[in-house]
């Protein structure tokens, strides 16, 4: 029984011309294929198609970008990393190079090797030779306290994984697996009554991943590749960590039970992380060879996300001063830690986490964090003026939120937003744009709340709390999402013409202002009689007044002054006696 990665179609991929002649048969122009054609010839593919977003990022570290850096190194610096994405492929050397690369690993590629099979320890098994259904490596369905809402299938159903399926699954579960117990497995030294305890999650449920896609997977790979950088000797893909004899610590072997927690040695390392000890179990079925049950246990853990992790933005914490002597001053100062998605929230709106492209940001002081952008991102900026103005760069984001002590996977994040390459230039207005857009949005929807707050302190009663309920501003930001990304593509389709950014920006805040009182009119509209006389309150001896006139009133000045061109638009429309489209009330 055997399943080779390199040559056995298991990825689904998206044609950069579907009318051509590649064999595809899948809806919307996708093929099969396998590492090797991929790899080979990514320019012919647009990208992956996955079962969940959060497979696309653990399919290009695990294997992708692991091969080619392996195979043919890093870029030497960012001008090597620009002539590989102008070329557009790879050139016949590179191709030959790559392809020797995998004749001589291939053998290891095998998903059902008896002796060493891939991203797995041969014959894993527990004390009492105990396996579980296929479920537990899939992060929707349901197994044990993983119990996915609304899912289709409970624990008793038996899963029954295709090959291709448990290829994904299993390098899914490597990224992002849930914390907490694992079984024990024979071998691994550190089992106790059976089980290991203290498991942190996959080493990307700890981190918001930021790729830069471009318009094919081969462009795509080269911008997931950090440049300049050195190989070292001891950081290894995991293909090449399969030793069965001498210590674990001089090895780093993952073929093995046992498991250390360390530091990661590099890219490839860090990529390719076997945090799990998985055993597939394959068996015939009559529809064929399905994987239905698997042995899960405890894998090596990292001690901290490293600098060099490429593919996250990073929360800098706040830069407090430090005193000069005593034990505080002792103290390591504060690390930077990985930016973490908000579920529930548009990717636009971490904007201000994903643009701060300077390697040392001075946004944070006092008590406020700063931010900095992912390693790619940064590169990026740093040939944004040598690549077409409206290169189609996009992002994407992806994360997990897990509950119940990270035992459990509570909630998805997935999300993709057009990005202009002159975005990034820290000293350009159009980020400053961007970034004041983003902030327009915050804005508004706080208007809006302190609106809601104000008519239900007229009526005698109290705001909604922050935390529970449906608040007004909430509302608005989910109706400003389709605007936000209309003004993201664009700015990024003409984002040198100082006339076509104006009128994209006039029109986001337009849109703005539109959406904005929609939202205030369902808000107005369910107000009680009592709060056009209102209430007056005294609070810290100072008198209030809230009714129904003087919040209506405060809402108008503060849309005025967060959005000046639509507040411009309608005077100058008013002057005119022309009527405005968004909103039939006068600006009062």
């Amino acid at each position: 029984m055997s399943f080779n990665l390199l040559d056995e179609p298991w990825l689904s991929v998206q044609v950069t011309d579907p009318g051509a002649d590649t064999g595809h048969t899948g809806p919307g122009g996708t093929v099969e294929v396998g590492v090797r054609e991929l790899l080979l010839h990514a320019e012919r593919y647009r990208d992956l198609v996955v079962d969940i977003p959060t497979q696309k990022p653990a399919i290009f570290r695990q294997v992708l970008l692991p091969i080619l850096v392996d195979a043919l190194g890093y870029p030497a610096d960012a001008a090597d990393g620009l002539a590989l994405l102008r070329a557009g492929s790879l050139d016949a050397g590179q191709r030959q190079r790559l392809s020797d690369y995998l004749a001589e690993h291939r053998a290891r590629f095998d998903l059902f090797d008896p002796s060493d099979p891939f991203g797995q320890v041969a014959g894993l098994r527990t004390a009492k030779g105990e396996t579980k259904g296929a479920a537990l490596v899939v992060a929707t369905a349901a197994t044990g306290n993983n119990v996915p809402l609304f899912a289709s299938r409970t624990e008793g159903d038996p899963l029954e994984l295709t090959p291709a399926q448990a290829a994904r699954w299993l390098l899914h579960a490597h990224c992002w697996d849930t914390a907490a117990i694992k079984t024990g497995a024979v071998g691994d030294p550190r089992v106790k009554a059976g089980k290991t305890t203290g498991n942190p999650t996959g080493p990307l449920g700890q981190l918001g991943v930021v790729m830069p896609l471009g318009p094919t997977l081969f462009e795509t790979l080269v911008l997931n590749i950090p440049v300049g950088r050195t190989s070292l000797s001891d950081d290894l893909p995991q293909w090449r960590r399969r030793d069965t004899s001498g210590r674990i610590e001089d090895t780093l072997s993952c073929a093995l039970p046992a498991w250390q927690e360390r530091a990661s040695r590099g890219p490839l390392d860090l990529w390719t992380w076997q945090s799990r000890r998985i055993r597939l179990i394959p068996e015939d079925t009559p529809a064929g060879v399905r994987v239905t049950r698997v042995v899960v246990s405890a894998g090596d853990r990292l001690t901290v996300t490293p600098d060099h992790e490429p593919h996250t933005a990073w929360k800098l914490p706040p830069a407090a001063k430090r005193p000069k002597t005593g034990a505080a001053a002792k103290r390591p100062a504060a690390a930077a830690l990985p930016y973490r998605h908000q579920t529930g929230t548009a990717g636009w709106r971490g904007l201000k986490a994903f643009l701060a492209v300077e390697r040392e940001q001075r946004d944070a002081r006092g008590d406020r964090p700063g931010f900095r952008t992912s390693m790619l991102l940064d590169q990026l900026a740093g040939i944004r003026d040598r690549l077409p103005a409206d290169y189609p760069l996009r992002v994407e984001l992806t994360g997990i939120a897990y509950g119940n002590q990270s035992a459990v996977v509570e909630d998805l994040y997935a999300d993709a937003i057009p990005l202009p390459l002159v975005a990034l230039d820290p000293e350009g207005e159009l980020r400053t744009s961007l970034l004041v857009a983003a902030e327009q949005a915050e804005q508004l929807a706080t208007a809006l709340n302190h609106l809601s707050g104000d008519l239900m302190r007229a009526a005698g009663g109290d705001p909604i709390p922050w935390d529970k309920g449906q608040r007004p501003g909430e509302t608005l930001l989910y109706a400003l999402d389709a605007p936000a990304r209309l003004l993201l593509l664009e700015l990024r389709a003409g984002p040198a013409d100082f006339e076509a950014t104006e009128r994209a920006l006039e029109q986001w805040e337009r849109h703005a202002a539109g959406h904005a009182w929609k939202v205030a009119e369902q808000v107005l509209a369910t107000t009680a009689p009592g709060v056009f006389s209102g209430r007056r309150v005294i609070k810290d001896k100072t008198e209030h007044i809230y009714r129904l006139a003087t919040a209506e009133q405060s809402f108008r000045a503060r849309l005025a002054t967060v959005l000046p061109r639509a507040a411009a638009t309608r005077r100058a429309a008013r002057a005119a006696a022309v009527p405005t489209p968004e909103h039939p009330r006068s600006e009062g």
